[in-house]
Parts: C-alpha cells; sequence; structure tokens
C-alpha cells in the first residue's frame, strides 16, 4: 500500500419543476436555482424536470464560471429533463432510456412524453474515475390503485442493470434524482440491494433538512395536500445515493434538504426540495498490486442473498401483474377493432346497393354515410396504434420478466453454494 489521500465532494440535486408556461414562476425560480448554486458552488449539480433546453442553456451561461462543465440529456417528445453541471471534467456521457413509461393516452400525466431515462457521465475527480447518473422514474399518482407500478418496478430494474454493467471500472459511484419511490418500495429495495448503493440520509450521522427527509412537503405552496394523502407530512422520493469500491472507502459526512421557503423570496426553488450530500470524504486506498474487483453480490452474506431473491422474486410477480393486464389491453384493442372492422365492411355493402339494384337510391343520407364512415376509419386506425403499443409493452414486460428469472436461477445458485 502506498499512500491515502482524502478527496471532499459536496453534490446536489433538485427536481426543478421546469414545464415553461406551466410550471408556477419558472422564470423567477429558474433564476433564484442558478443564483444560488453560484453561490454554494458544490462540486456535482444534478437537476431533473429541465424541460426546456432554452432553461438548460440559460443556467449553463450562468454557472460557466461555477460550473464550467456541464451536459443536457435529450429523450422523448420534450427531452429527458436531465441535466448535469460540475466543476470537474466530464470525459464521457451516455443516456439509456427506459423500454416502459406510461401510456401515450394519458396525456394528462405526461410522463410518456418526457423520454423518462437516466443519464451517465463519467468524471476525474482528483486521482478518481466517478461514474455520475441521474436520472427520473414514472409517477405515482395514486398509491392505492398505483397503474404504472409495473413499469416503475422494470425501470428501476434497467436501472440497476445500467448502473452495474456501466460502474465495474468506476472508483467511485453517485446517483441522484427523483426516483418517485418511497425508501421501503419495491423498486427501491431492488436497486439499492442490488447495486450496493447507499443511501445519503440513512448513512450520514449529521442532517439538517425536512423532518424524516421528506421531499416533497406539505407546506410547500406548490403541492396541493390531497397529492400525499394519506401522508400527511410529506413523503421522500429524491435520493442521492453513493457507493465506493474495493480501493475506495466513502463516507457521507453530512446531509441536507431545503424546507420549503427561501431566505427573501416569496417561494421556494421548486415543490421538491433540494439535496445536497455535503463533504463526502472519500479515502483513497493506493495499492501496487492490482485489487480485483468484487462485486456486491459475492461480498453478500447467505442472508442478504436470500433477501434479494425474496426482492427479485417480489418484483417477477408485480412485472407479472403488468402482463396480465397489458394482454387484457391488447385483447380488448383487438376486439374494439374487429368491431369497426365489421361496422366498415357494412357500410360498404351499403354502398353498394345502387350499384346492385339498379335505379335504387342510397338508403342512408351522404352525411351520416360519410361521418359513419370516418368513425369507422378512425376506430381502425387508433385500436391498431393500440394493439402495437400493447404488444410493445408486452415484450418489454416478458423481456423483463425473463431476466428476472434468469437472476433468481443464479442467485439461488450462490444461495445453495454459500451454505
Amino acid at each position: 500500500m502506498a499512500n491515502a489521500e482524502s478527496v471532499r465532494v459536496r453534490v446536489f440535486n433538485l427536481n426543478c419543476w421546469g414545464i415553461r408556461y406551466l410550471s408556477k414562476h419558472c422564470g423567477q425560480r429558474y433564476a433564484m436555482i442558478g443564483d444560488m448554486l453560484c453561490k454554494e458552488e458544490h462540486d456535482i449539480v444534478l437537476l431533473q424536470e429541465v424541460w426546456s433546453e432554452k432553461d438548460y442553456l440559460s443556467l449553463k451561461k450562468k454557472l460557466a464560471c461555477s460550473h464550467p462543465h456541464s451536459h443536457y440529456f435529450k429523450s422523448g417528445v420534450i427531452g429527458s429533463g436531465l441535466a448535469l453541471f460540475s466543476k470537474h471534467r466530464i470525459h464521457d456521457t451516455f443516456l439509456y432510456r427506459y423500454s416502459l413509461n406510461g401510456y401515450p393516452y394519458m396525456a394528462h400525466h405526461g410522463d410518456w412524453f418526457g423520454g423518462k431515462a437516466v443519464g451517465m457521465a463519467v468524471l476525474s475527480i482528483g486521482s478518481l474515475t466517478a461514474n455520475v447518473y441521474v436520472t427520473h422514474l414514472h409517477a405515482e399518482y395514486c398509491r392505492d390503485k398505483d397503474a404504472y407500478l409495473p413499469h416503475r418496478v422494470v425501470q428501476a430494474w434497467e436501472l440497476q442493470q445500467f448502473v452495474r454493467h456501466t460502474s465495474a471500472g468506476a472508483d467511485v459511484v453517485i446517483l441522484g434524482g427523483d426516483l418517485n419511490m418511497h425508501p421501503q418500495d419495491l423498486g427501491n429495495r431492488l436497486l439499492r440491494s442490488y447495486t450496493g448503493l447507499r443511501d445519503s440520509y440513512l448513512e450520514t450521522d449529521q442532517f439538517d433538512g425536512c423532518e424524516d427527509g421528506i421531499t416533497l412537503i406539505a407546506d410547500n405552496p406548490f403541492i396541493s395536500k390531497k397529492e400525499l394523502i394519506p401522508f400527511e407530512k410529506g413523503i421522500r422520493i429524491d435520493y442521492i445515493l453513493f457507493k465506493g469500491s474495493p480501493k475506495t472507502d466513502i463516507f457521507c459526512d453530512s446531509m441536507s434538504t431545503t424546507k420549503g421557503s427561501v431566505r427573501d423570496h416569496p417561494f421556494p426553488y421548486s415543490d421538491h426540495e433540494a439535496l445536497t450530500s455535503e463533504k463526502k470524504k472519500i479515502d483513497v486506498l493506493n495499492y501496487v498490486f492490482k485489487t480485483p474487483r468484487v462485486t456486491p453480490l459475492s461480498l453478500s452474506s447467505s442472508g442478504k442473498l436470500a433477501e434479494l431473491v425474496d426482492i427479485v422474486t417480489e418484483a417477477r410477480t408485480e412485472v407479472k401483474v403488468g402482463l396480465h393486464c397489458a394482454e387484457s389491453m391488447r385483447y380488448t384493442a383487438a376486439r374494439t377493432g374487429v368491431m369497426g372492422l365489421a361496422l366498415l365492411f357494412l357500410e360498404l355493402a351499403i354502398a353498394a346497393v345502387p350499384w346492385l339494384a339498379l335505379g335504387a337510391d342510397q338508403p342512408f343520407p351522404r352525411t351520416s354515410f360519410y361521418l359513419l364512415a370516418g368513425l369507422c376509419f378512425a376506430i381502425l386506425l387508433t385500436t391498431s396504434l393500440l394493439y402495437v403499443f400493447y404488444t410493445m409493452e408486452l415484450k418489454s414486460l416478458q423481456g423483463a420478466e425473463d431476466q428476472m428469472r434468469l437472476a433468481v436461477g443464479s442467485l439461488d445458485l450462490d444461495l445453495y453454494h454459500s451454505d
């Protein structure tokens, strides 16, 4: 062992709620966010819901001195909304778009149009290589009847796969974002158990912020309290997760969140609270020999392996529920399409009456005939598109379920050998 060095990193995370022309005080809040980031000078800034590239470019210009390196991740119809700013040089970036992300006909929710994804950036922090991830998962609109739960579970599954397979050479892994999951939700447990990522809020002894670390608080003027039922005080759905490597020990010295109001301003930065994982201390041990990299799974005890098997099995069950729903919806679309096609053939038969019976008049008014034909075509087009969409959803769910089945088999084998 040669020597040890200490590096401190401050990570900032915020869902900006930046929907131009729809979000309240959007321009003013971006100005407030930019001023605060210039003043605080975090090492890494992770932002979600920066839906307009113009807003990103405005922030980039304002932060040019404090955060000279940045990247905007583009995806979907209106973008991924993900942006990253850094004091440290960005060497490489990559975006992975989740295979499932809601439904296009649920336009009032809008998640499908956002192209939810995970963005990755490779940074150099001193002598360390850091893989930094920023993500935003599908929202939960009704906890009791969550139609999007299978999609969010698949997103969490793809997220943990992406992090595991891309971070093998990293000394430090940092993931921040709006996961739209409570700490003990299935997707959250799946992500943290499989990757070995640790929650900054749970790991630090020094916390300054909202009670229980909640990031959607009832006192925020942009929040409707009805959205938080049955959680009166609020919920914690935004996170900064991290882990080290076999040659790097990483600790969270302190953690803080904003508390709704902002001094000298009439409203907060966003409907979400901002997170700052302050002064993460990284002790780096430089080995003169090459240390074999060991994955969290192989380091796990038999108890942790058994727990992981249970979590993946639970995730498979939820995905199967999604499969059943998708199959049912595809069948409904196909049945409706057949009815529309039968109606169209009936119209064609009616249209052929004057040709078959010479001199006979058209039995229906022409206007009604054309309107009914237009309705038939609309039904056929809509049901065809829905059938294709549900087929794609089925394939994504089946693919995730197959992967989970293989993972459970592999984990069971590891568990057997560990016993």
